[in-house]
């Protein structure tokens, strides 16, 4: 039986072209010309995908997808006809449950890949999930139930989404599990960590060159973007993008086309954007630091990662598999966690969350000489003291004074952003004994001059 689509628009010549396109890729079409008959069409018939223009004669295409998605037709995959450049209306379309949208004059080509799309999320939905689907993320804590009832609702749309959380909760693996139950399943998950590329590297990276183009260009390289060509791009640390690269950005996710170093032909892409960072992204807007259109279009659906302090109930069943996957890689026995290490583990605040705990496990499990790991192997060192943020204000302050390199999570956003802090003290401290001599500051510090060049670039205390 071939697939059947619903078509809403008042215009007869649109209603007609849009139906020949379908039938013409193996679709079956019904027609309407108002909001009340696509209505009763939905009614008496079940459709694999729903196209609707957004100005009807007695409503618009917006309350067709609230009606959609507020029902039983709630799996129907439903894009929206949005007048050219109307990005407003397109990402409210987007935030009510729209799988997409498409703007006018229609795009043949553009219209035939979303069809497609839309049509392989009724295939995705009967096939057995994988390893990458939401089992990635563990837990039977209520907020995780959630979590994962969320992934898979925006998996069903090809809408941006921005994954919010704390450093080493589980960003990537949201976006992993969204990228796995959705209708790009079977296509590249292409991840980009914007703060690890160097910014004279950023273009060539994202967009690709030709031979040539610069120096070093020895090949022809395609870029990040056109190798998710089909699939899902994940932008990690999307707030370290430099202000000029957010531009570039900007116009490839709206063109939905790249430009390559080196060329003047552009290039179409078609990738779903995720994008994720542990900083306050909505922040980094009203300071100046990240475009507030980019923050728009990449945020039209927003999913909250919780930390890992939130979830305790979680960490037995974490502790479990992560310590079998250590040990299975290492080609040893599993350890059994001691009823007081689990205690211990429980209370304990991790700021580093998920990728802590398994930095704690890895080291517990290298230390501990039975098969158990006990209290004492987890080396947390609480000497019978409270933990920081469970101390009274008057303690903590000194605890500061007596450790004043004491990691405080409320003032740092991460264990990185704290390490990058003590580094770059310890070299300017180094740089004013020796007067910004270089070669006596390396010295100083027992590094090579050629590692003290590379720290001052990376921290931005080169001059």
């Amino acid at each position: 039986m071939l697939p059947l689509a619903l078509v809403v628009d008042d215009e007869p010549d649109i209603c007609e072209l849009l139906s020949l396109t379908l039938q013409r890729m193996g679709v079956d079409c019904h027609s309407a010309a108002n909001l009340s008959e696509a209505k009763r069409f939905l009614v008496n018939n079940r459709y694999d995908f729903c196209l609707t223009d957004l100005r009807l004669p007695d409503g618009d295409g917006l309350q067709l997808v609230e009606y959609i998605q507020s029902g039983v037709h709630r799996d129907v995959p439903v894009a929206v006809i949005t007048a050219h450049g109307n990005m407003d209306t397109a990402i409210k379309a987007l935030k009510l449950g729209a799988f997409d949208f498409v703007s006018k004059p229609v795009d043949l080509e553009r219209l035939r890949t979303l069809v497609q799309l839309a049509l392989r999320l009724d295939q995705n939905r009967h096939r057995p999930k994988g390893k990458d689907a939401d089992q990635l993320l563990l837990g039977e804590a209520e907020n995780m139930r959630k979590l994962r009832e969320q992934i898979a609702k925006v998996a069903r749309s090809d809408a941006p989404v921005y994954i919010s959380g704390e450093s080493g909760c589980g960003k990537e693996l949201a976006a992993r599990a969204i990228h796995a139950q959705g209708a790009r399943a079977d296509k590249p998950f292409v991840p980009i960590n914007c703060g690890a590329i160097p910014a004279e590297l950023m273009e060539s990276e994202f967009f690709g060159h030709k031979k040539g183009s610069f120096t070093g260009a020895h090949k022809d390289n395609p870029g990040l973007m056109q190798s998710a060509q089909g699939g899902t791009l994940f932008l990690d640390e999307v707030a370290d993008l430099p202000l000029d690269m957010q531009v570039k950005l900007l116009r490839a996710i709206q063109e939905k086309c790249v430009r390559p170093i080196g060329t003047s032909r552009e290039v179409s892409i078609d990738v779903r954007i995720l994008s994720a960072t542990h900083k306050d992204l909505g922040r980094a807007v009203s300071e100046g630091r990240f475009r507030s259109d980019l923050y728009y279009r990449i945020n039209v659906i927003e999913i909250s990662i919780p930390p890992l302090r939130e979830r305790t109930e979680d960490i037995p069943l974490l502790a479990e598999v992560i310590m079998q996957r250590i040990a299975s890689h290492a080609g040893l026995a599993s350890p059994k966690l001691s009823p007081g290490a689990l205690s211990t583990l429980q209370q304990y605040p991790f700021p580093g969350n998920v990728r802590q705990l398994e930095n704690i496990l890895e080291r517990a499990l290298t230390l501990c000489d039975k098969q158990e790991i006990r209290s004492d192997d987890l080396l947390l060192a609480r000497d019978g003291q409270p933990f920081e943020h469970d101390a009274p204000p008057a303690q903590a302050n000194r605890r500061e004074a007596q450790n004043p390199g004491h990691f405080d999570p409320g003032q740092y956003a991460s264990l990185d952003e704290f390490l990058h802090s003590i580094e770059k003290e310890a070299i300017e401290n180094a740089l004013l004994k020796t007067r910004w001599n270089r070669t006596a500051a390396a010295q100083k510090l027992g590094i090579s001059f050629r590692s003290l060049r590379y720290r001052l670039k990376k921290l931005g205390l080169e001059s």
